[in-house]
């Protein structure tokens, strides 16, 4: 088809961009990424509900979210090649229309086989919609009002994680665990009905799709799926100690080597690899996942810490974590206007550096540590996030061509996923190591402080004894409270320990953020 007959055919080719059926289009993005972010852990808070619900263990309602995030994380490098070749408003319609049919196939799991299939659908379709939405902000949005649409998307990439376990949480308290999915429905209806307006009709783009590598898209989805497998299941299989785990590590390991090498060979690759050769770039995705990082291990921690050293319910939990989202929103409106008058490295360094600050009050807990301590360095994780996602996106796309804008939204949010899959698997490993090893230390200094022990034993079982217990009852009774009490003790300095690593780590990425080149003059606000 000739350009003159397309342009015929469809009068409105382009939207302009900054206008209001821009505006339109870029919303509506932003909601479904919101969407599909929520989803990864508006789950968590519920799991035992869900496994309940479902007859499964412990163990096997892991692999309720272990789906989900191994079909996104496949999804997101195959959205720059789709989006092209089928257009960007039909790929976007499609997965949000999918993601919808699979939130409620979700919400109708008759056992946890297909709750798992219907969870990687969900994965799949949704995923593709996150970076489908930092694009829009690249494409749709004037150099002037790309710091406002950063924000946005600021909201949904950091808010989103913050308070899915909350809204999970009272969701499942107060109907059931299957309004967890119900409540995709009507904003995805709204998002779809947005999209459908705010962006153009192309036809489908044929030679795009037909000249794909295959080889590419085979690699990159064993590769990427398995090592996400590898990074949620780890810990739970005991690492390389299982056959499962040190098979995929090797399939992973094989795969992404190879799909790098073909990126970095095609001409045309699925996903521009190049891209890492741009100094600015590269650093700008060393500081993405290490947000990707922090902010998921920071999600996964508390939770974990608050149900096993407080013992807190799933909306105790999220009345803690709503700290952690809330104030993001104080915050964001102002960003574009910071942005103008201070360079984004030092914003972005700050907010590592507020970051690491929250992390490291955490690193001095006792076992009376319990949500309302917390509250204090979750409103200053929560001050330091929107200092970090505005700005970095922009340090991270500010040279680069429209043309590498679907590249540069792909390695930005696979990286920060990954991040995100990295961070949780190292501070869950880290904290039941750390745990076992000082748990060891206070059975070998035990014997040193053995008068201690023997009084708190014999005040212990005096105590019991009043209560009713008999003498020998009393002394095991007294016994097993000991060892549960070193058991919480060694699991608090295991906490800590992490926590003040995942400082250190953050102060790696304000070095990361400070390094990269001062920014392009961006475009002056009109007055």
């Amino acid at each position: 088809m000739s350009a003159a007959n397309a342009e015929t055919l469809h009068p409105f080719e382009q939207v302009e961009p900054g206008s209001r059926r821009a505006w339109i289009a870029v919303f509506g993005g932003l909601i479904g990424a919101f969407m599909a972010i929520l989803d990864i852990q508006i789950t968590n808070a519920s799991m035992k509900e869900i496994q309940g619900g479902l007859g499964a263990t412990l163990e096997e309602g892991s692999w309720i979210a272990t789906a989900y995030l191994v079909a996104e994380m496949i999804a997101i490098p195959l959205s720059g090649w789709l989006s092209k070749g089928l257009d960007i408003r039909r790929y976007m319609l499609w997965n949000c229309a999918i993601f919808i049919l699979a939130s409620l196939l979700c919400s109708v799991a008759w056992n946890l086989e297909s709750m798992i299939a219907f969870r990687a659908m969900q994965g799949f379709f949704g995923g593709a919609l996150i970076p489908m939405a930092f694009r829009l902000i690249l494409e749709y949005l004037p150099d002037s009002k790309r710091a406002v649409g950063m924000a946005l998307f600021g909201i949904t990439a950091t808010f989103a994680p913050s308070i899915g376990p909350t809204l999970g949480g009272w969701l499942t308290e107060q109907f059931s665990w299957h309004y967890l999915f119900y409540i995709n429905v009507p904003p995805g209806l709204v998002v779809m009905s947005m999209l459908a307006y705010g962006l153009v009709k192309k036809p489908i783009n044929w030679p795009e799709l037909k000249n794909v590598d295959v080889t590419s898209v085979v690699t990159m989805a064993l590769g990427m799926g398995c090592l996400e497998v590898v990074l949620e299941e780890g810990n739970r299989k005991d690492w390389f100690g299982s056959d499962l785990i040190r098979n995929l590590a090797i399939v992973a390991a094989v795969n992404i080597a190879i799909f790098v090498y073909l990126q970095f060979k095609k001409k045309d690759p699925l996903v521009n690899l190049r891209l890492l050769a741009n100094r600015d770039f590269s650093l700008s995705t060393i500081a993405y996942f290490l947000l990707g990082l922090a902010l998921f291990s920071s999600i996964y921690m508390v939770p974990l810490y608050l149900s096993q050293i407080q013992n807190y319910n799933s909306l105790e939990i999220g009345e803690v974590l709503m700290w952690l989202g809330f104030p993001q929103l104080l915050i964001l409106p102002f960003m574009p206007k910071l942005m103008q008058r201070f360079d984004n490295r030092y914003l972005a360094g700050f907010g590592f550096f507020m970051f690491g600050v929250s992390y490291y009050m955490n690193c001095h807990m006792t076992a009376d540590f319990a949500g309302p301590q917390l509250i204090a360095s979750m409103v200053v994780r929560a001050i330091g996030q929107p200092f970090i996602m505005v700005p970095i996106g922009m340090l991270a796309t500010s040279r680069l061509l429209k043309s590498e804008n679907a590249s540069a939204s792909t390695v930005l949010n696979v990286v920060r996923n990954l991040g995100g899959a990295v961070g949780i698997a190292l501070v869950s490993t880290l904290t039941d190591n750390l745990g076992r090893v000082h748990l060891a230390q206070m059975k070998e200094t035990l014997p040193a402080v053995s008068p201690l022990a023997n009084g708190y034993l014999q005040q212990t079982a005096g105590m019991l004894q009043a209560a009713g217990s008999d003498p020998i009852t009393a002394s095991q009774q007294a016994s097993a409270l000991l060892g549960q009490t070193m058991q919480q003790q060694a699991m608090v300095q295991a906490y800590n320990d992490v926590f003040f690593i995942m400082a250190a780590l953050l102060m790696v990425a304000v070095v990361s953020v400070l390094s990269i080149r001062k920014p392009i003059a961006q475009v002056p606000a009109s007055h």
